[in-house]
């Protein structure tokens, strides 16, 4: 958009310029009646042979219009989101133009428009006459010179390249003899393919009405909130008024209304003169005070309804990103504010009020304890299309807006850098659904057992084939400082517990876990590569919730991943078809795999952490919460089979924790719940769905695995060996054993006992001072005691009754055994047990008879 140049005074214009206008006067007193004939005169003169080297023809071809995007209502109606525009305009065609426009136009800038060729030479004299003598300025151009001017200015603003841009538009306002020499024989040309009616109506739509506003339809929506067709004898004059100077006759300005009714005033007496009006019209018309209506287009992002202004913002980045519109970004761009199109979204209007409101009705868009911000998207499963997309914060593109408050961003909470949003948030334990993911990949099942307890960990036992790994000790914590257990996958992703994820992914290979999240179409917002580190198991990555929930819809599709879309179709001004991205679909993971994932995800929402947020509604749902340290990003991740949708609530600066502060009443770390939950209901409402088929029975149930014998092993060996089978090492401490010290001795399960994987195997180590238990059974008391002493053992003695036990060493069969009184009939300790000095045994001997 250029500003219009002032037209330098014919006062100041040389001499030279008048002579050379003179010059070929007659010719185009010829040019009014017979162009052809003119033009040849002229091209044969040497003195104008100029005319050799112009063009005779131009090629009108379309000017800039409005492009809108719209969406659909519930009742599949068309609602238009926002229009975009270089210049508003709307071309209509000749029946659509009230007559006391076409009169006004003509009456006010070329009364002889239908009696003259091209060009008005009487005009063109007389004004060049008037300027030079001193009298009042005058323009001279016919209806069709204008027209000429205005589509070489409209040509000059539809180049991309903004050098060429301004090139082109000084060579098409230049107030020189050439530029004017030009424009006639253009005018020539155009009237001789063109008819007048056709030219008045070009011209019509083409002219300049103030601002950005082109064409008679836009101007009269404009000012007076009006059609061209219903507009009243004053206005279509006061319109036309604006044509002559529209930066000073506009009449959105009140200090132009004065100017405005003078220039109106004027057209209104010679559409009389013309006979075009009555004298009670033109009086009437005279007497009407200027009143504007004033009508803003609805321009820009800032004015769709329910909240969508972020997804219309995210389309115009599509636009300028997407090859499918342009070569380049300037091309694109110029195309879609120039092009007239209507572009039909993909957006859920009915769903995208209610998560407007949801989000209204717990985010306010200003916060007083920190810069906190809440956005949500939902996609459609199977295809990729955006249904929502909503933000806390207001939208505005305007830094003066930005800067003064902070309810108002043009950022894009829910979408990538490169789309004109964020460069995301910390995804937190929404991300463990990846290691779930590569967990049953690669062969284990939701029953498995994982260690799942607050320990510090020692980086080196991560596998990482992408870049390796480093570091020493890592002392991380559960949430909430929760001590864990020996815990199911199954029961970990319910209670979304750290370091049992971080067991799995001990025995997984870090890279394949980010490859799987890629291949769910997951990418850092900020265009970097996805983090494949330790601590990227629990979700440290900046992801945009987009990605995110695209991720999820492809879960629930059985592992077919679907890019988003916003855009359904597009098309031009003429009605032609411009195709738009598609999504693309590829098998994330295989449907086994999912079928398996979705089974554990359906944990946390029907018992676990992401319950609050269940709209028990009879639809079947998978979710995975996910939060950061102290709660500074929380987020909520689910889908049923139809519909996925994420609302992530957290710090758009700083690290406020959500766990102690309040949103609208409710506690901050909970309002995803309450985001999320309307949403799903609408969605489900809207769009149903049944519960996924089952998965394969190995999916659910955890790999066993034989336990390794150890004894004999140092501490350090037998760790190694247990930890190799996924089994749990517990050091059980000493025992009594005449091995030599530090030495393995027993264990428990035993060696060769077929157990569920992580189940904790506790190993004992001998103190080197122990000393073989003997057999006391059978020794009277004073010999068994006198063998304990000499052993550095303190006896501990049971007596028991008559008849009650008989000496082992005693036939079992002879049914005369007789107890010995005063004899060891037990022990104890065992003769394979070990005490070391120091230690009690307790033997138990037959009391005497009565």
């Amino acid at each position: 958009m250029f500003a219009k140049k002032k037209v330098k005074s014919a006062k100041t214009s040389s001499i030279f310029a008048f002579v050379g206008l003179s010059l070929v006067a007659a010719v185009l007193v010829a040019a009014a009646v017979t162009p052809a004939i003119a033009v040849s005169g002229l091209t044969a003169n040497s003195t104008l042979g100029v005319f050799n080297d112009l063009p005779s023809f131009l090629e009108i071809g379309k000017f800039a219009q409005r492009s809108s995007i719209y969406a659909k209502d519930a009742n599949g109606n068309d609602v238009l989101l926002a229009s975009f525009y270089a210049q508003d305009r709307k071309d209509v065609d000749w029946d659509s133009i009230n007559q006391y426009v076409k009169d006004a136009a003509t009456s006010g800038e070329d009364p002889r428009f239908y009696e003259h060729g091209a060009i008005d030479l009487m005009g063109t004299l007389r004004a060049v006459i008037s300027n030079l003598t001193g009298n009042d300025v005058q323009g001279g151009s016919s209806i069709t010179q204008q027209y000429v001017k205005n589509v070489l200015v409209q040509k000059a603003e539809g180049i991309s390249d903004p050098v060429e841009r301004e090139k082109a538009y000084e060579a098409a306002v230049a107030t020189n003899l050439d530029r004017k020499i030009k424009e006639m024989k253009l005018a020539i040309g155009v009237e001789q393919k063109y008819s007048k009616q056709e030219i008045l109506n070009g011209y019509l739509n083409i002219a300049a009405f103030g601002g950005r506003v082109y064409g008679i339809e836009a101007a009269a929506e404009y000012y007076y909130g009006k059609t061209a067709k219903t507009v009243t004898i004053a206005e279509a004059a006061s319109l036309i008024a604006m044509v002559n100077n529209p930066n000073v006759l506009r009449i959105d300005d009140p200090e132009n209304y004065e100017r405005n009714k003078i220039r109106r005033d004027y057209i209104l007496q010679k559409m009389y003169e013309n006979g075009k009006i009555t004298a009670d019209e033109r009086d009437a018309a005279i007497a009407t005070p200027i009143k504007p209506k004033l009508t803003s287009s609805t321009a820009g992002c800032q004015s769709a309804p329910f909240g969508a202004a972020y997804f219309c913002d995210y389309i115009t980045w599509i636009i300028k990103n997407d090859p499918a519109f342009g070569a380049t970004e300037d091309d694109r761009w110029t195309a879609f504010q120039r092009g007239g199109w209507k572009i039909h979204s993909t957006l859920n209007l009915p769903l995208q009020h209610v998560a407007d409101m949801a989000m209204r009705a717990h985010v306010p868009s200003h916060t007083d304890n920190g810069k906190l911000g809440s956005a949500s998207t939902s996609v459609e499963v199977g295809t990729g299309r955006i249904l929502e997309m909503v933000q806390s914060r207001k939208y505005s593109n305007d830094p003066d807006v930005i800067k003064k408050s902070d309810a108002y961003t043009s950022v894009n909470y829910s979408t990538d850098r490169a789309y004109g949003g964020s460069s995301g948030f910390q995804v937190g334990s929404t991300y463990k659904i990846f290691t779930v993911a590569e967990w049953l990949k690669q062969g284990h099942g939701l029953g498995e057992m994982v260690d799942g307890r607050q320990k510090i960990l020692d980086m080196s036992k991560f596998k990482n084939s992408c870049e390796g790994i480093g570091g020493g000790m890592w002392d991380t914590k559960n949430d909430g400082g929760d001590k864990g257990s020996i815990i199911s996958v199954a029961n970990a992703i319910r209670t979304s517990l750290n370091h049992a994820f971080f067991s799995m992914a001990m025995q997984l290979d870090l890279c394949n876990i980010r490859n799987t999240a890629e291949a769910l179409g997951v990418h850092r917002a900020d265009g970097e590569q996805l983090q494949s580190n330790p601590s990227s198991v629990i979700g440290t990555n900046e992801i945009a919730p987009l990605t995110m929930v695209s991720a999820m819809a492809g879960i629930s599709n059985e592992g077919l991943y679907c890019s988003p879309v916003a855009i359904d179709s597009v098309t031009d001004a003429d009605g032609n078809s411009i195709e738009p991205p598609k999504s693309t679909c590829s098998q994330g993971l295989t449907q086994d795999v999912s079928l398996g994932l979705i089974a554990g995800l359906k944990g946390p929402i029907q018992g676990g952490t992401a319950t609050a947020s269940n709209p028990n509604d009879g639809v079947a749902h998978i979710g995975k919460t996910g939060s950061t340290d102290s709660y500074v990003h929380t987020w909520m991740l689910g889908a049923s089979r139809k519909v996925a949708t994420v609302v992530w609530v957290g710090n758009i600066e700083g690290l406020v924790s959500l766990s102690g502060t309040q949103l609208n009443g409710t506690t901050a770390s909970r309002v995803r719940h309450e985001i999320w939950r309307p949403i799903m209901l609408e969605a489900d409402r809207q769009f149903k769905g049944g519960d996924w088929p089952a998965p394969d029975p190995k999916f659910l149930s955890g790999r066993t695995t034989s336990v390794p014998d150890v004894r004999g092993l140092s501490l350090a060996d037998a760790q190694k060996l247990i930890e190799s089978v996924n089994l749990t090492f517990v050091n059980g401490g000493t025992i009594d054993s005449n091995a030599a010290t530090g030495q393995i001795v027993a264990m428990s399960p035993r060696a060769g006992s077929s157990v569920s994987t992580a189940t904790i195997i506790k190993v004992y180590t001998s103190n080197g001072t122990g000393r073989a238990v003997p057999n006391f059974v059978g020794m009277t008391r004073a010999d068994a005691e006198a063998l304990a002493i000499s052993n550095g053992w303190t006896v501990s003695w049971t007596v028991i009754s008559t008849g009650q036990v008989c000496p082992p060493a005693a036939p079992p069969t002879d049914p005369g055994c007789v107890p010995l009184a005063n004899h060891v009939v037990a022990q104890s300790k065992s003769t394979s047990d070990f005490l070391s000095p120091g230690r009690v045994i307790t033997l138990t001997v037959q009391a005497p008879s009565p």
